[in-house]
């Protein structure tokens, strides 16, 4: 199965992310969304980072959850390669998400692909269709 796909817009960055489970659709659109800034596939897996988020839907946590991934590059030059260990819950009438976010720092010699500044909920959508679970975001550029 294909992990993700980078979509054409007009200004932004728009993908979508694909999983048997939502756990692995999530998994597959935080690396689309490390792809549109590094090549995730090079990066060290020397760090991690345990993530945690809540969101009344899941919408609100699939958005939670890729900020942390600009934020820990913007606070800690924390540069993502694969996530591992995702778990999504249900508790008390909201979502829950847990995962280890592994990596490496930014390093002088890295190519950077580009910037993301912020997770949008334009055109964002989270669909299950009996063969699996499809993630779709966009993101300020």
């Amino acid at each position: 199965m294909e992990k993700y796909r980078i979509l054409p817009h007009t200004a932004d960055g728009k993908f979508r992310a694909f999983g048997a489970t939502l756990e692995e659709a999530f998994a597959h659109a935080a690396l689309a969304l490390a792809s549109l800034m590094w090549d995730w596939s090079k990066v060290e897996p020397a760090m991690s980072l345990e993530v945690e988020v809540r969101g009344r839907d899941r919408e609100q946590l699939l958005y939670k959850f890729l900020e942390e991934i600009i934020v820990a590059f913007e606070t800690r030059r924390f540069l993502l390669g694969s996530v591992e260990d995702l778990t999504i819950g249900e508790e008390a009438g909201a979502f829950r998400l847990r995962a280890v976010f592994r990596g490496g720092e930014l390093r002088p010699d890295t190519e950077l692909l580009g910037g993301v500044k912020a997770v949008t909920y334009h055109e964002m959508k989270i669909e299950e269709d009996g063969c699996g679970w499809t993630v779709q975001a966009v993101v300020d550029m």
